[in-house]
């Protein structure tokens, strides 16, 4: 099946962050790909990536990025698709630079904008996931079994206590 889900990234350091989106997709059975798409070294194959998406079948993007974190932004900008923003930890200002570039798109390109990090990479597999969902019963099914298998995972009560 093609993939359904890209996920692309401002550079190699990024897959620490963004491999957890790949884990929880393939947990889920979605197809997906993954790119190396930098907005500031490679804009031509950013622009090429995200005017082709949706031909290419694509139906939601995460894009990862730290720093300036441009990529989200500008892949919304050639893209009809929702694109889910990932703000990758930094370590000058700890993320908090990649989440306020991510969640500060003006009125009119919509960016999706998830938590700094793992949790966020997490999040937004789960999050194009739910997308996708709505038109597929048999994922719809996965992902209620993965929220039922999470509850099923939280004690009642503290251990020692």
């Amino acid at each position: 099946m093609p993939p359904l889900v890209g996920i692309i990234m401002g550079s190699q350091s990024d897959w620490a962050t963004l491999r957890h989106a790949v884990e929880t997709l393939e947990r889920l059975a979605v197809p997906h790909e993954t790119r190396i798409v930098s907005a500031h070294r490679t804009p031509d194959r950013l622009r090429d990536y995200a005017t082709t998406s949706r031909e290419r079948g694509l139906k939601v993007i995460i894009a990862g990025a730290g720093g300036a974190a441009h990529l989200p932004g500008m892949c919304a900008a050639w893209t009809p698709l929702p694109v889910l923003g990932v703000p990758v930890e930094s370590h000058s200002l700890k993320g908090m630079d990649s989440l306020l570039s991510i969640a500060q798109m003006p009125a009119g390109i919509p960016v999706g904008t998830l938590a700094i990090g793992q949790a966020g990479a997490v999040n937004a597999a789960l999050l194009a996931a739910a997308i996708l969902a709505i038109s597929d019963p048999a994922l719809a099914e996965r992902l209620d079994a993965l929220r039922e298998e999470q509850t099923r995972g939280v004690a009642i009560e503290p251990q020692g206590a």
